[in-house]
């Protein structure tokens, strides 16, 4: 994240995508509320993290990482899916090589 920023991109260009567990940030910012939560999507001025299974409800964001933690090979897949669709100039995916492309069902 902070090569991102560093390069110039803005935090609310950035949306984050984690298909086991969720990050730290998306935890805190859910005990306050799924309102709270998304009120801070719809702003747009910050990285927004997001668990896989609530990605699709997420807008379009010039860059989207992908973080492939864990979770289930079909909730993985889904997530890919969704973060190539809202991308809109950058992709990245993270994780072991291995399950990103089991899960692609191709060499990356």
């Amino acid at each position: 994240m902070d090569l991102l920023l560093d390069s110039g991109r803005a935090p609310g260009d950035v949306l984050v995508i984690t298909t086991g567990e969720q990050h730290p940030w998306a935890t805190h910012e859910l005990s306050f509320g799924e309102a709270s939560y998304w009120a801070q999507h719809d702003a747009g001025d910050d990285v927004f993290y997001a668990d896989a299974a609530v990605a699709d409800r997420a807008g379009k964001r010039p860059v989207v990482v992908v973080a492939v933690n864990g979770g289930a090979e079909d909730l993985a897949a889904s997530a890919l899916s969704v973060a190539h669709a809202k991308a809109g100039a950058l992709l990245i995916v993270c994780g072991d090589p291995q399950r990103i492309n089991s899960v692609l069902g191709a060499g990356v």
